[in-house]
């Protein structure tokens, strides 16, 4: 049963706002991070208890502070007694470590990836991927912040201690019923709450102020603006630090989208401030306004009546107190080296289209796909070379708005249907939200990672329609090390395959080795052997587990062979 609305809680919801103290969560930091997946109870309101997920705890997870070049070790255990998997949302490191719904973690077992944090200073998150599980798991309570630091961002005179003038802000919708237990999935979404706080306020000095600001709901697309049209500034976007700050009174907000802000409180001791979204500035086609889809005429179960579709309401409070004691109190307008990709280094253009399976207007009620297929774990939908530039130009056939999210790179948006991006999209993305009949594109580089096994994915950020199946997966492989010539492939052969220590080559009489090369799966050169002989041992005991390449120089051309050490 839900919930209903009278027309006095409404007024309380978006208007009056009663106060509960914001809940800041913890934090991780160093080279070795713990997180345990867990089950649990929270009290979202004042003696029920909810049914919860966390990390660390009943609900969210740590703050994992990091730093650039560090090498981290990660272990991850899920006790939540269904098999999840972790992603490191934003986060540049290889497929093997994204955490996508291909690396599963089954209950009662532990995930440990490892990886050098490569990532420019920014925000990010980690949240469950298991595909059609990501929206119970992130719903019910599974996700945190991820805070990446580095000698750029250190050098420049802003807010960065955590808890007393830099604040994470996770932003989130949901659905309860008659019990106070989350209903997941739903488009009754009429709770606003963050960092798991309904109501919530912060005490905040009267000085310059920095907010982490993650849209982490499963629909829901926000307005970010302060009460009085008061200004404030986005210093950075989901990929690190703008060049310069932009001074702004709306910041839009899909999910899965980040933004660093300042807001300067300086001289407003005893003042209270509230941090609203104007959702009623919405045109037609965004989760969050009046109409979700494009026209009346589209129409979505449970959407209506909410109070906070198409209104302006209170997202949380701010109560300003006194200064501490070493404030920053001026904005930086010079922020951090950003160097966008120049079109004319692209290697090749995607097109990919968004539709509706349904395209009557009952769509918002259906499932939506990428390229006309629907996700299949089994199917790679695009095989990119390793340090491929690309344009990927994305155009939205649906009558909703849809957040497009990518792995393992950051993008910078080249235009929206053919205009620059607004100063707040001209740094670096890994989501967009693209509007209904409208087209994007971006730019990328595909870097430092490949796999001939693990793919990353992309996909629309609303959970709903990840789940259903609006996302695909690519690979990313070195070329470098493709095979050659088929017909010579099949005339070598390496044993024991997968092997505990050593292996041994076997070829056809006409096939004479010369050298031999190991790979491991980010295409490194590990051990080179010259002049090997018939029948001779190649030692692969020093190796980690895992996958490696055996890449063969003989007189008749180069192979390449996978094989799998399970030493």
């Amino acid at each position: 049963m839900k919930i209903k609305f009278t027309f006095l809680a409404v007024l309380i919801s978006v208007g009056l706002f009663a106060q509960n103290s914001l809940l800041i969560p913890s934090t991780l930091s160093g080279t070795s991070i713990n997180l345990t997946l867990q089950n649990g109870t929270y009290q979202f309101y004042s003696g029920t208890n909810t049914t919860t997920m966390g990390a660390n705890g009943n609900v969210l997870g740590p703050t994992l502070i990091l730093n650039k070049g560090d090498f981290v070790n990660f272990s991850v255990n899920n006790q939540i007694g269904q098999t999840t998997t972790i992603h490191w949302h934003g986060m540049h490191v290889s497929p093997e470590n994204d955490g996508g719904p291909h690396t599963t973690i089954a209950p009662n077992t532990t995930w440990t990836p490892s990886f050098t944090i490569m990532d420019k200073a920014g925000t990010y998150w980690y949240h469950p991927h298991l595909h059609t599980k990501t929206n119970e798991h992130v719903s019910k309570g599974i996700a945190g912040f991820i805070i990446v630091n580095d000698a750029e961002e250190a050098a420049l005179t802003l807010p960065r201690t955590y808890g007393v003038d830099d604040f994470p802000l996770v932003v989130q919708t949901k659905d309860f019923d008659a019990s106070k237990q989350i209903v997941v999935p739903s488009n009754s979404d009429d709770v606003i709450m963050v960092n798991a706080t309904i109501d919530a306020a912060l005490q905040t000095p009267a000085q310059v102020v920095r907010f982490r600001v993650l849209n982490g709901s499963s629909m829901r697309v926000f307005n970010i603006g302060l009460n009085n049209n008061k200004t404030f500034y986005q210093i950075a976007s989901d990929g690190g630090l703008l060049s310069s700050s932009a001074a702004l009174t709306r910041l839009q907000l899909a999910p899965g989208e980040r933004a660093d802000i300042l807001i300067d409180f300086s001289g407003m001791t005893g003042q209270t401030v509230f941090l609203k979204s104007y959702a009623s500035e919405f045109s037609n086609g965004i989760y969050g306004a009046t109409t979700p889809g494009m026209g009346p005429g589209f129409t979505l179960t449970g959407y209506n009546p909410n109070p906070l579709n198409g209104t302006d309401f209170n997202i949380m409070q701010f109560n300003v107190t006194t200064q501490t004691a070493s404030p920053v109190t001026s904005i930086p307008t010079t922020l951090a080296t950003v160097t966008p990709i120049l079109e004319s280094t692209s290697n090749i253009t995607r097109t990919l289209l968004m539709s509706p399976v349904d395209s009557g207007p009952n769509q918002l009620n259906g499932d939506f796909v990428i390229n006309s297929v629907a996700f299949d774990l089994n199917v790679i939908n695009y095989t990119i070379p390793l340090g491929n530039t690309e344009i990927w130009s994305i155009s939205n056939n649906s009558a909703i708005a849809h957040p497009f999210h990518i792995h393992d790179v950051q993008f910078f948006i080249l235009d929206r249907d053919g205009v620059a991006p607004a100063p707040s999209e001209q740094g670096r993305k890994d989501v967009i939200l693209i509007k209904p009949q409208e087209t994007i594109r971006f730019i990328t580089k595909f870097d430092d990672f490949s796999s001939d096994v693990v793919p990353y994915m992309y996909h629309c950020h609303m959970l709903f329609h990840e789940d259903r199946g609006m996302m695909g997966q690519f690979k990313v492989v070195n070329t470098a090390l493709g095979v050659a010539d088929e017909v010579l492939g099949n005339k070598v052969s390496i044993y024991p395959n997968p092997t505990d220590g050593k292996i041994y080559i076997n070829t056809q009489s006409d096939v004479t080795i010369n050298k031999v090369e190991v790979f491991d799966m980010l295409g490194r050169s590990l051990k080179t052997i010259k002049n090997v002989k018939k029948d001779q041992a190649i030692d692969l005991q020093s190796f980690s587990m895992g996958i490696h390449f055996i890449k063969m120089y003989s007189n008749k051309g180069i192979v390449v062979k996978k094989i799998v050490v399970n030493h």
